[in-house]
């Protein structure tokens, strides 16, 4: 028992500067975060345009590059208001979403490709509840 003690202890301070390496890797480079990541819309009538602002920001120690922003319907379209984003800074993201004449529940997925090594593919869902317009 005492070996194994002995033994962690002379082993534990070894380790933990290869646990400071590996941390700072992971927070090096660009860090996509977008705010809010879900967004429900609530009840809406049928052929209406719907926009909500997301916050595309960059936790990072460099450059965010927003490489494509793609959507799962032509009925919804998100469009960031600038391609690069520094270290600490942010910019919007526009999405639109059409209600057409879909009924029920729709929920859609905006996804922004960026060079994030750590998130390459972040999903932004978008929902909402159609109903009928009253005659």
């Amino acid at each position: 028992m005492k070996k194994a003690c002995l033994a962690l202890a002379v082993l534990l301070p070894l380790l933990s500067p290869a646990r400071a390496e590996e941390k700072k890797a992971e927070t090096t480079g660009p860090r996509i975060v977008v705010e809010p990541s879900f967004f429900d819309f609530g009840k809406a009538v049928q052929n209406q345009t719907l926009a909500k602002e997301f916050s595309i920001r960059n936790y990072g120690d460099a450059e965010l590059v927003i490489e494509k922003v793609s959507t799962t319907c032509g009925c919804t379209a998100a469009i960031p208001a600038d391609k690069t984003v520094k270290p600490g800074g942010s910019t919007p993201l526009r999405v639109t979403l059409e209600t057409r004449t879909y009924s029920g529940k729709v929920q859609r997925t905006v996804v922004v490709r960026s060079n994030d090594p750590a998130n390459e593919l972040t999903e932004v869902k978008v929902e909402v509840t159609v109903v009928p317009a009253e005659k």
